[in-house]
């Protein structure tokens, strides 16, 4: 039984991976060939040499933050069942009230703050570095208001899926990987549909593009229509970034009736409106090329094996280590600590699959935003290797990063390599076909 569900399962992974392959579409020859040059390039984004030492220290800071937070999580659930917290915690909360909805909720709140209490340390050396190097201007108080905020809605919405599954787990204990994936999956789909509107404005401010800046949305009215798509002004929004951060983004977010381009003041501030109208492009490109229905659909497809993977490798150690820990099984409320340790290893492990793919999405992104700017900027060539230059600049990022690091832990390809390609992407030069404007 076990052996057909794993067919079952790596068969439908493989099948939604080769369908997600197929709606990228392959490099053309000209992509492909720019992609060589930018591999090779080291001159594209370099730093001057007081900066670049800045830039190295931060990067080696940050791969220290970002290791570190990786194995926090894993490293403080064992803590927890290692040292029967978790079977206290349980205990406390079963304790406070016979109500299996109180129960819960208290449970989940108890193990939230133990865990976040342990991740503190981490949480707090990274807003310092990022004050101290220039990238943050949020002040503590703020900064912990986030935090609070954060955890209200983890605690709120993690406990309403907390009591679903512990439901199905009692009801469907050898199958309840399969009927949790459903309304798991609706879930992720609706809070990808609600975060702009509900989520989002508890931490940012946003405002109309058009009513904080009326003559830069015709411009990028002009490369939506090159795109021949329709963006109207009302999904295109500031964020009001520069009361935290001075780093510069620009993101698209929800789908249907939620989709939106959302523009960092930041951005406005500090680049040309060529520059923009780039950024602005790249992410119109994830809009046409439907990156976000296409990313939802796969972590949609990916959390049944990684459901399955959970039980499978709670029940291994549960049986080894159950008694030691004081948990009797997955129907126990502690048994939701030895799921999540085993589902937290498991997507640290699959984090290369999923941020290479991320990669291939903001590459395809770049080249049509590339294609799409072509004939309205001066020199999309000379304008794209400076909004990555920019970008680069602005945030430190160190030019040359550990490539395992980068293989491991990157979501978006080097500012290296975007400012290489950019430069070097040319198919109109040699009468060439681009690969998502062609005639």
């Amino acid at each position: 039984m076990r052996l057909r569900n794993t067919v079952i399962l790596m068969a439908g992974l493989a099948v939604c991976l080769g369908l997600a392959e197929a709606r990228l579409a392959r490099p053309t020859a000209t992509e492909a060939k720019a992609e060589r040059f930018a591999a090779q390039d080291t001159t594209a984004y370099t730093l001057p040499p007081a900066k670049l030492a800045k830039a190295m220290a931060l990067g080696r800071t940050e791969r220290a933050v970002v290791i570190a937070g990786t194995v926090w999580l894993p490293a403080a659930l064992l803590l927890l069942l290692a040292t029967g917290a978790a079977a206290r915690l349980r205990d406390a909360a079963v304790r406070w009230s016979r109500n299996r909805w109180v129960q819960g909720f208290v449970f989940v709140f108890l193990v939230m703050v133990a865990v976040r209490a342990l991740e503190l340390p981490l949480a707090v050396w990274w807003h310092w570095t990022a004050v101290r190097y220039g990238l943050s201007v949020q002040g503590w108080g703020s900064w912990a208001g986030d935090l609070a905020k954060g955890f209200g809605l983890d605690w709120g919405i993690g406990g309403l899926i907390v009591m679903l599954l512990m439901g199905i787990v009692r009801r469907r204990p050898e199958r309840w990987w399969l009927w949790f994936w459903i309304p798991a999956a609706a879930c992720v789909v609706a809070g990808v549909f609600v975060s702009p509107y509900v989520i989002d404005p508890l931490f940012n401010r946003f405002e109309p593009l058009e009513q904080a800046d009326p003559a830069l949305v015709t411009q990028l009215e002009r490369v939506v229509a090159r795109g021949g798509l329709r963006i109207p002004p009302e999904r295109m929004f500031l964020m009001r970034a520069s009361a935290k951060s001075t780093e510069l983004n620009a993101y698209v977010t929800g789908f249907g009736a939620s989709k939106r381009v959302v523009v960092w003041d930041t951005t406005v501030a500090k680049s040309s409106p060529d520059e923009i109208a780039m950024i602005f492009a790249h992410e119109m490109g994830h809009y046409a090329l439907g990156h976000v229905a296409l990313g939802v659909g796969l972590s949609c497809a990916g959390l049944l094996p990684l459901f399955w993977l959970g039980d499978c490798g709670a029940r291994v150690l549960l049986r080894r280590y159950g008694a030691a820990w004081r948990i009797s099984g997955l129907e126990d409320w502690g048994g939701l600590v030895v799921l999540a340790l085993v589902l937290s290893v498991v997507s640290v492990l699959s984090e290369p699959i999923a941020n290479g793919f991320s990669r291939m999405i903001e590459h395809n992104a770049d080249v049509y935003g590339q294609e799409a700017v072509h004939g309205i900027v001066g020199d999309p060539h000379v304008v794209g290797r400076r909004s990555f230059e920019v970008l680069g600049e602005d945030s430190l990022d160190d030019p040359t990063p550990h490539p395992v690091f980068e293989w491991w832990f990157d979501t978006h390809p080097t500012t290296r390599f975007r400012a290489a390609f950019a430069e070097a992407y040319d198919p109109w030069v040699r009468g060439e076909q681009p690969k998502y404007f062609a005639k």
